[in-house]
């Protein structure tokens, strides 16, 4: 991911109001963020329960943000994270909606997706897997799995409007 600051980050959201971006609150280490080790940055508001943000840049590059609303109940069952498609279940999964974009969010129109709950898919993609078979390729398995969380939420952001 780019370098993104927090005046981009607000003038880029694609769901919310004015009054919302103004209100976001960013993450408090955000000032040391690595985002050459990320693909997206995902964080809950610390003051707003429930309310979670979600930057990312398009494929041409330019920056985008939604905001999310946490489910009030967390999933019964261990879920698999629909991003990073973490199949070792060491996070939390959460559902998180956010409003399309435009019209259709003034009508009403949401779009789901189960996320790790502390938003850690770039770490997970980029752990090595384990040895599935004499010869398995990681480094290419890791590399593919990275790919795919990128394309995860590209997809997000195009069903979104965003």
């Amino acid at each position: 991911m780019l370098p993104i600051d927090e005046r981009a980050i607000r003038a880029s959201f694609r769901n919310a109001s004015r009054k919302e971006a103004s209100s976001m609150t960013v993450p408090p280490e955000f000032g040391s963020v690595d985002f050459t080790q990320l693909d997206y940055l995902g964080w809950s508001d610390p003051k707003m329960p429930r309310r979670a943000y979600v930057a990312a840049h398009r494929d041409d590059g330019s920056p985008v943000a939604v905001l999310l609303q946490q489910a009030e109940q967390r999933t019964s069952a261990r879920a698999q994270c629909s991003w990073c498609e973490d199949v070792t279940l060491r996070n939390d999964v959460q559902f998180f909606a956010a409003r399309k974009a435009g019209s259709e969010g003034r009508n009403g129109n949401t779009l789901g997706v189960l996320i790790c709950a502390n938003f850690g898919c770039s770490a997970n993609v980029r752990r090595l897997p384990p040895l599935a078979y004499e010869g398995y390729d990681r480094e290419a398995a890791r590399e593919q799995r990275i790919l795919r969380l990128r394309q995860h939420v590209q997809g997000f952001l195009r069903e979104l409007g965003a």
